[in-house]
C-alpha cells in the first residue's frame, strides 16, 4: 500500500476499508515518501486511524544519521525503487497511491495499481513530493 500522508489529511472511510480487506488476503506494507526521520510519527498515526500493522519503507533520511545522503528525489522515484526491490523476493499484488506521477510510473513498470481517488488533491503535497523530494 502507498501513500502515508500527513497527519492533518486522515485517511477517508474507502481507503481503510480497502486496507482492512485487503490484510485478510495477504501482507499489507506501508510505502511513504516521508523521510525516516518521520517513522515514530508515522507509526503512530497509522495506528491512531486503525490501519492494518505492516512493514513501513520510508524515504532515506539526511544528516548524520542517514549517512549525510538524504533522498530527495520526487516520491514516483523512490516508491518505484523500493517496490521493485521488494518484488525481488516476494509478489505485489497492487500498489495503492493517490499520487498520479507514482501510479503511472508503477503501471509501466508491470505493477497493478489502484488511484486512491477518494482523496482530495493537495497542490502543496504535490509541490514536496515532486520539486522538494519531501512529505
Amino acid at each position: 500500500m502507498g501513500g502515508v500522508t500527513d497527519s492533518s489529511r486522515p485517511p477517508l472511510a474507502e481507503g481503510i476499508a480497502l486496507a482492512l480487506r485487503s490484510a485478510e488476503e495477504c501482507e499489507v506494507v506501508h510505502l511513504t515518501g516521508r523521510p525516516e526521520r518521520c517513522r515514530r510519527d508515522t507509526l503512530d498515526w497509522l495506528a491512531a486511524q486503525g490501519l492494518p500493522e505492516g512493514h513501513v519503507y520510508m524515504r532515506r533520511d539526511a544528516g548524520w544519521a542517514g549517512g549525510g545522503k538524504g533522498d530527495r528525489r520526487p516520491a514516483r522515484y523512490t516508491k518505484l525503487e523500493i517496490l521493485r526491490r521488494l518484488a525481488r523476493t516476494r509478489e505485489i499484488r497492487v500498489l495503492v497511491d493517490d499520487d498520479e506521477l507514482v501510479c503511472e510510473d508503477a503501471e509501466r513498470a508491470g505493477f497493478t495499481v489502484v488511484r486512491a481517488r477518494w482523496t482530495a488533491p493537495c497542490a502543496e503535497l504535490k509541490v514536496a513530493q515532486e520539486r522538494e523530494g519531501r512529505t
